[in-house]
C-alpha cells in the first residue's frame, strides 16, 4: 500500500515552515491540501507559499484554477489521487480535511452530486438547518453551504457508497496542535502583516476583474470594508473571530475522522521530531 504523508493544522501554526524543512530533508513533492490556495490570484489572503518561501520545493495544485471556477471537493480527489500515482513519496500540506479525507480514503462521488440545484442559498440554509441543527457552519460561505447542502441531500454523508473511513493508502497524518492562549495572538499578527503585505490591494485587483469573493473568510470582510460596511477594524476583528471559530472545528473534524500525530509547533525539536517520526513510518 502506497505511503501518504499529511501535514496539517490550523492557520499560523507554522505549517509552510515545518513543510519545506521536511519537503528539502526527504526530497518530497508538496501537494496543496488548502482549498483557498487552489485559486489563482488568492495569494496574500490564503497565505499562499511564495517562491521564495518554497525554496526550490515543487508544489502541486496551487494556483491551479481561476476563482471563478467551480472547483468541488470531486475535481480535488481526481487531481489528488493522479498525483499520489506518480510521486513516489506524496505529501499533503494544508488544513482542509474533507478534502484531504476524500482523496485518501474511499469516497466515491459523481459528477452528478456536484452539479448545481436550482435552489437559493436561504433555502439552502434553511433546508440544512432544519435537517441538521447541531451543525456549525460559516453560513456566509455559499461554497461551504453547497458542500452542506450535497452532503445532506446524500442521506448526510458525503458519498452515496459505503467505505468513507476505508483508507486507500498507508497514511501518517501529523497535525501541529498550537495552544489556545497562544493561537488567537498569531492570528491577529497574520491578519495584520496580511494587510502590511497587499491584501486589500489583492481584493481590490480582483475586484477589478469582477472577481467579488463573499463566500471566502477574509476576503469576504475586505470585500465589506470596500463596500463601505464595515471599518477596516471591524473586518479584521471579523476575520481574526471566524478564522479562530473555523480553526476549533478544523481540529475536532481532525482529531475525529483521522488518527493524527500532535505535534507541539512551538517546540525546539519540533523539526526533529516530526523528521524522526516520518523516518519511522517509511521505514515500517
Amino acid at each position: 500500500m502506497k505511503k501518504v504523508i499529511v501535514l496539517a493544522g490550523p492557520t499560523a501554526s507554522g505549517k509552510t515552515s515545518l513543510s519545506i524543512k521536511i519537503a528539502k530533508h526527504f526530497n518530497f513533492d508538496v501537494i496543496n491540501g488548502d482549498s483557498v490556495a487552489i485559486y489563482k490570484y488568492l495569494d496574500i489572503g490564503s497565505a499562499k507559499i511564495t517562491l521564495e518561501e518554497a525554496d526550490g520545493v515543487k508544489h502541486h495544485l496551487l494556483s491551479h484554477v481561476l476563482p471563478t471556477v467551480n472547483y468541488t471537493v470531486y475535481d480535488y480527489q481526481k487531481d489528488v489521487r493522479k498525483l499520489i500515482d506518480k510521486i513516489k513519496y506524496p505529501f499533503i500540506v494544508g488544513g482542509s480535511g474533507f478534502y484531504i479525507k476524500s482523496s485518501l480514503y474511499n469516497y466515491e462521488f459523481s459528477d452528478e452530486e456536484f452539479k448545481k440545484h436550482d435552489v437559493s442559498p436561504e433555502e439552502k440554509i434553511k433546508f440544512i438547518k432544519k435537517k441538521d441543527p447541531k451543525l456549525e457552519l460559516d453560513f456566509d460561505n455559499l461554497r461551504r453551504v453547497d458542500r452542506a447542502y450535497q452532503m445532506i441531500l446524500n442521506d448526510e454523508l458525503p458519498s452515496k457508497k459505503q467505505g468513507g473511513n476505508e483508507p486507500l493508502y498507508d497514511i501518517l497524518i501529523l497535525y501541529l496542535d498550537m495552544p489556545r492562549n497562544k493561537q488567537k495572538d498569531l492570528m491577529i499578527r497574520r491578519v495584520h502583516k496580511m494587510i502590511e503585505t497587499g491584501f486589500i490591494e489583492e481584493v481590490k485587483s480582483l475586484r477589478e476583474k469582477d472577481i467579488y469573493l463573499y463566500d471566502i473568510i477574509g476576503y469576504r470582510e475586505i470585500n465589506l470594508y470596500l463596500d463601505g460596511k464595515m471599518t477596516l477594524d471591524e473586518a479584521i476583528d471579523k476575520i481574526v473571530s471566524v478564522t479562530y471559530k473555523f480553526s476549533k472545528r478544523q481540529k475536532t473534524y481532525f482529531l475525529n475522522q483521522f488518527n493524527p500525530i500532535l505535534l507541539d509547533p512551538l517546540s525546539n525539536s519540533l523539526v526533529d521530531d516530526s523528521i524522526k517520526i516520518i523516518e519511522e513510518f517509511l521505514q515500517k
